[in-house]
């Protein structure tokens, strides 16, 4: 498995919660530094910040991949449609939440298959259009 991570670096806490949650060991995590200039237009950035995972389109299609995205969701969305044209089908995702405990610091929650998430989705459309 192959962590790409757009966000903020993940503790080793967080990466052993990761772990419990996957079936696949995690091979490599790669930190890919998320900056946006906010007076150009977004997608062409997101191509570039995409691009920086250093992929090959063979890889994108075939590797385990589990992403971490930015918190920035105008960014998490438009690259969420990039990678799920590189890859075929949207990937799955590392949900964290907030753990209160004196200082802030964040827990893995779950990770969130996107694409069962889309394809349940177009169940329920397919089943409700009569």
């Amino acid at each position: 498995m192959i962590i790409l991570n757009f966000a903020h670096p993940l503790t080793e806490e967080q990466q052993r919660q990761i772990a419990e949650h996957l079936i696949e060991p995690i091979n490599e995590i790669r930190f890919i530094p998320v900056r946006i200039d906010e007076t150009k237009e977004l997608a062409p950035q997101i191509v570039s910040i995409a691009d920086r995972a250093n992929l090959t389109s063979e890889e994108w299609q075939t590797l385990p991949i589990l992403i971490n995205p930015p918190g920035y969701s105008p960014v998490a969305a438009a690259l969420l449609a990039e990678l799920h044209g590189r890859m075929g089908h949207f990937p799955s995702i590392i949900r964290l939440r907030p753990r209160h405990h004196g200082a802030t610091d964040y827990e893995v929650a779950e990770i969130l298959n996107l694409q069962r998430l889309r394809d349940h989705a177009r169940q329920r459309r397919l089943s409700t259009s009569h």
